[in-house]
């Protein structure tokens, strides 16, 4: 996989006063400052993630804390008691709870008595987690920060952000595959693959607007320069965390989807074979119809083209579909988080257990 150097970007400078950031009346150093892994869905966040934990001095936390994408628009602003009662009561009761093997009395006095907003709670738990296990540094995996990182910046001044992306057409086969992005009920053939591909174009353009207006504390890593060139990719994300990546220690570690792979075509044993998978899995007709519509980005983002030039102009359709798919996402997104829609978010992907949860202490 060749994508042009001229376009990928590296690491930036971590001389001098970035080596710090300020969070009210603290002073954190970088080796300290929590990392938070986005990307688009199946664009190898996991994979980082694990590469991350492997190397040693983070807290190894496996559990999902969606406080952004789900919590907050369920029960609202964290600055009201009452909304972060309702908070907490879902959040020990979730399976992400059960796995930070945190004391459940003593994250609800810290919620109650120190917690206003999404940020804090995210503070409160993971460094509960780091200080539990010794350690002085976290780092969060969720894809879908990628669209709160002005918030979490806002919130959390001290957070860094690692931005993985990866081959626009290897991620709409994925998550078409998986059925990870529903498209609208006409656009279900060929496999939802022109929708997936607009939706992973609207995630990645969306995560680099807010990460390139914080350029100091923001990185974005290849997934095909992770799998090909792992080590060199462990020198690079070291230098702008401040953190001994060490790629030996990483592979004798190999936690999580470094030990076991979690593609959605299992019969691939070679990671590397994730690489290019569109031009085996999708035929000359499929190919075709993704350039078309996400061409542009590809090229902009360094990825070469397969098709003709002439073939890659959109039409009138394909204009249509990149107009409709970015206004509905936008829609979504605001609906959710500006509005009490969001009071309708689905929890189920917090795996909620039926048994009550502790009295509140008096």
């Amino acid at each position: 996989m060749a994508i042009s150097t001229s376009e990928t970007i590296l690491p930036r400078s971590i001389s001098g006063p970035a080596l710090k950031a300020v969070d009210g009346n603290r002073t954190i150093e970088r080796k300290t400052r929590p990392v938070f892994v986005v990307g688009c869905h199946r664009s190898g966040t996991n994979l980082l993630y694990d590469t991350l934990l492997s190397a040693g001095g983070f807290a190894v936390y496996r559990g999902y804390l969606p406080v952004y994408k789900m919590l907050v628009p369920r029960f609202g602003s964290l600055a009201t008691r009452e909304n972060r009662k309702k908070t907490l009561a879902a959040w020990i009761r979730s399976k992400g709870f059960r796995r930070s093997g945190m004391d459940a009395e003593q994250l609800r006095g810290k919620v109650l008595d120190e917690c206003r907003t999404a940020g804090e709670f995210i503070r409160i738990v993971m460094g509960g987690i780091a200080r539990k296990q010794s350690v002085a540094r976290w780092a969060l995996y969720d894809p879908d920060n990628l669209l709160y990182i002005p918030r979490i910046r806002e919130e959390l001044p001290e957070a860094l952000f690692v931005h993985i992306i990866r081959d626009g057409r290897d991620v709409a086969l994925s998550l078409s595959t998986m059925r990870g992005f529903r498209p609208f009920p006409w656009n279900q053939k060929p496999q939802g693959l022109v929708p997936t591909a607009l939706y992973w174009e609207w995630m990645v353009r969306q995560g680099r607007q807010h990460g390139l207006r914080v350029p100091a504390d923001y990185l974005e890593v290849r997934y095909e320069e992770l799998v090909c060139d792992p080590r060199g990719t462990c020198i690079k994300l070291g230098e702008f965390l401040d953190h001994d990546l060490n790629y030996d220690r990483i592979q004798q570690a190999s936690l999580g989807s470094l030990r076991q792979s979690n593609s959605s075509f299992l019969e691939d044993s070679e990671r590397k074979t994730s690489i290019e998978r569109w031009r085996s899995k999708l035929s000359d007709w499929d190919v075709n119809s993704l350039e078309a519509v996400i061409g542009g980005y590809l090229r902009e983002l360094g990825y070469p083209l397969s098709s003709a030039a002439q073939a890659l102009k959109p039409g009138l359709r394909e204009k249509l579909m990149r107009a409709l798919y970015f206004k509905l996402l936008n829609t979504k997104f605001w609906l959710k988080t500006q509005t009490p829609a969001g009071r309708l978010t689905n929890l189920g992907a917090l795996e909620i257990s039926e048994s009550p949860e502790p009295p509140e202490a008096e």
